[in-house]
């Protein structure tokens, strides 16, 4: 969550920062109109308070003098009635506020650079040179009718469409991936974690899915229970409501699991192949950090992604997202964009984001600074979507007959 005091204190300059995030003047205007009710609010309930407070003092200076109280314990016991709504109103207005910013973004960092969409990205640097083929590289969802990897038609019988069967080697490869994935985390002082694939309302709410992107995930019937759409979710939450000691961090958490999406905003984008499914599996990284340190640790994140990629001898670019690109939590992003010969384009494989406090402070995630206890800044990001890397791999490493080879890397795994 934004953080509401500097909101306050600075509005017009706070509002400039969401506006470059997308956040419209009429709910700028409508935040700062319950700003003011909560005020006039709190400020109505706090003087009948004092007035309360003032009336039974006299109680022992009346009882002192012999005079009599009947009066005054009226006016006292009528006002103590009169703040029981006072006290509801300030509670609503709180509450209102409260529902209206947990929808808010997060503040772009002032480095981030503007633009509306991801045509404004900023690309800062290009890793390995793409391989020049002697013919027409396949994508791969031909390549997989060759080698007989994907099984799309069983997929979408089994549950609906944007669901695969990966078969043979194809899943092989994948658990080859999760392997050498981990293990590289691992050896970068990520700890590993085996964490819920479901999660409750408030877990989500802390990192910022709900309440605004309900839409895009799987709830289960009956139950406050939702499959996450990312590791990042119990991972980071893992910590919600506690207070760490300065020693402690940064904790460096690793995971993988399976996650699912609705994709409810993807209407008709990446219908064929595996790119966009509502079921797909990943190895994320999350991190929980001193503030002072946090960038330090974000720019070993990107690192370590992309030497995974580099690894994988898969050519790819690094990209900083423009505010309009930015996602909801993020306050500077970092995209991993992989080439693909097949579409002969870069698409995304890992982005990585430093939130600041706006997870911590909806999570209540805390350190304790001498005497004061502080928010710290938490951060993920993919290393990387599995499904991604196979789809990587069968368009970087085919051959003319549309077999693939296999990266160095992933051998010993296989």
């Amino acid at each position: 969550m934004i953080d509401l005091k500097y909101l306050q204190n600075n509005f017009d300059e706070a509002s400039a920062k969401l506006q470059k995030k997308g956040v419209d003047t009429a709910t700028l205007e409508n935040l700062q109109a319950l700003f003011a009710a909560l005020k006039e609010a709190n400020a109505i309930l706090e003087a009948s308070k004092a007035e309360q407070n003032t009336m039974s003092k006299l109680f022992g200076q009346y009882k002192r003098e012999g005079k009599d109280i009947t009066e005054l314990k009226a006016k006292v016991d009528a006002n103590k009635e009169a703040i029981v709504p006072l006290q509801e109103r300030a509670r609503e207005a709180e509450e209102a506020l409260y529902s209206v910013a947990l929808a808010m973004p997060n503040f772009p960092d002032d480095t981030v650079p503007e633009g509306e969409d991801e045509e404004d990205n900023v690309e800062i640097r290009k890793v390995l040179e793409p391989k020049n083929f002697s013919f027409t590289p396949k994508e791969h969802w031909e390549l997989s009718e060759i080698n007989g990897w994907i099984d799309f038609e069983r997929g979408v019988k089994l549950a609906k469409s944007r669901f695969a069967v990966l078969k043979g080697e194809a899943s092989r490869v994948e658990r080859a991936l999760i392997n050498f994935f981990l293990d590289t985390n691992r050896e970068r002082g990520f700890v590993e974690h085996s964490v819920p694939f479901m999660n409750n309302s408030a877990m989500l709410q802390g990192t910022g899915q709900l309440p605004k992107f309900e839409d895009d995930l799987f709830k289960i019937e009956d139950e406050d229970l939702y499959l996450i759409p990312t590791a990042e979710v119990p991972l980071t939450n893992m910590y919600n409501d506690e207070i760490l000691t300065e020693k402690e961090l940064p904790l460096l958490m690793t995971g993988y699991t399976p996650c699912f999406r609705k994709e409810a905003g993807s209407a008709g984008r990446d219908t064929r192949g595996i790119i966009r499914q509502h079921q797909f599996n990943k190895v994320e990284m999350v991190a929980i950090s001193h503030p002072d340190k946090s960038q330090e640790v974000f720019e070993m994140m990107v690192e370590n992604a992309s030497d995974i990629l580099t690894a994988l001898g898969l050519p790819h670019r690094v990209v900083e997202l423009c505010t309009g690109d930015l996602g909801f939590s993020a306050a500077t992003t970092i995209d991993l964009e992989v080439w693909l010969p097949g579409q002969n384009k870069y698409r995304e494989i890992s982005s990585i984001s430093n939130t600041r406090d706006f997870q911590a402070r909806r999570a209540k995630i805390r350190f304790k600074d001498g005497e004061k206890n502080k928010f710290v800044h938490t951060l993920n990001g993919s290393s990387l979507a599995v499904g991604r890397t196979i789809v990587a791999i069968m368009e970087n490493y085919q051959n003319e007959d549309g077999t693939i080879e296999i990266p160095e890397v992933l051998k010993k795994y296989m």
